[in-house]
């Protein structure tokens, strides 16, 4: 194929939109979160504890979540969660038209990272208990895609657990891009978040897992639902699976505001940043300007 062949395919394939390029790349980043995070509990729990464990699911869920902010961080931001896409726009950083959509291909993605994970591992699934689909028991695999309380944890415990969890992933994340303040190298974004992820796991997990993410629980519980394990998934842990949708999206706008009225509206302007002589801060930017999110500066909906 010559090179203005290649090139008139690549301009009937590039999408014009930014709302759809956007779109798309959530998708894809979360369907990557989901094929390499629950493909570590999937490693763990179908070998019994052999090939896998509490840290090694730790580890590679906060690895996931690195490259999945990678992959499309420099196109939409690499939001990969509906509670952060919710804090971006309550807090002026995105456009709320692009919510649904955003919304929309991280379910979608969330989904479809499950049914990979259910091909790829299928004959173990088959194998680890004759076939039989559990929610609950010493054979049971649901967990594998979605979280569920422990036996002690109590309803109420459990929503606030998870409004905590995922105010202190916005604070974080919003002070890990907070260019005004020390945030990360460029570049380095992914990897601090990552770590943040490692530590909130290890720190917040033992009463449910930690979801802090509406996409990465739903999505997947919805996908077990319909492809074996039935609507038990929905009624297991006292009906558990609307306290990692509803908890997060509190917890988003909770630590977002925590963040803006104790951290960011402190920072001095641009205007005396300049009359600063030999102070480094001054060449910073602050994040709360309109067009500002998790590396994307693209606020409209075109």
């Amino acid at each position: 194929m010559g090179t203005e062949a290649k090139k008139s395919l690549k301009n009937r394939l590039a999408l014009k939109s930014s709302l759809a390029k956007e779109t798309l790349a959530e998708f894809v980043a979360t369907f990557v979160l989901i094929v390499l995070g629950c493909g570590c509990v999937a490693q763990a729990v179908l070998s019994r504890g052999v090939a896998g464990n509490v840290v090694t699911i730790n580890i590679g869920f906060a690895l996931a979540v690195t490259m999945a902010v990678y992959v499309a961080g420099g196109v939409s931001g690499g939001h990969v969660n509906p509670a952060i896409s919710l804090a971006m726009c309550a807090t002026g950083r995105m456009a709320w038209c692009k919510f649904p959509f955003y919304v929309c291909a991280q379910m979608l993605g969330a989904m479809a990272g499950s049914a990979a994970i259910f091909g790829i591992y299928y004959d173990a699934f088959m194998s680890f208990a004759d076939g039989k689909l559990a929610v609950s028991g010493p054979n049971a695999t649901a967990h594998i895609f979605a979280t569920y309380p422990a036996p002690f944890l109590s309803i109420t415990n459990g929503f606030a657990e998870q409004v905590a969890s995922t105010a202190l992933l916005v604070i974080s994340v919003f002070a890990i891009f907070d260019s005004r303040n020390k945030g990360a190298p460029h570049g380095v974004e992914p990897v601090a978040v990552g770590l943040l992820i490692f530590l909130l796991g290890c720190s917040l997990g033992m009463n449910s897992g930690c979801a802090m993410n509406p996409a990465r629980d739903l999505g997947p519980r919805m996908f077990t639902a319909v492809a074996g394990w039935g609507l038990e998934v929905f009624t297991a842990g006292n009906n558990w699976w609307w306290v990692p949708v509803v908890a997060p999206m509190v917890g988003a706008i909770v630590g977002a505001y925590i963040y803006i009225l104790s951290i960011e509206i402190h920072h001095q302007s641009q205007q005396e940043d300049k009359e600063q002589d030999g102070e480094t801060y001054g060449k910073y930017e602050l994040t709360n300007s309109a067009d500002i999110h998790l590396g994307s500066s693209e606020n409209s909906c075109a």
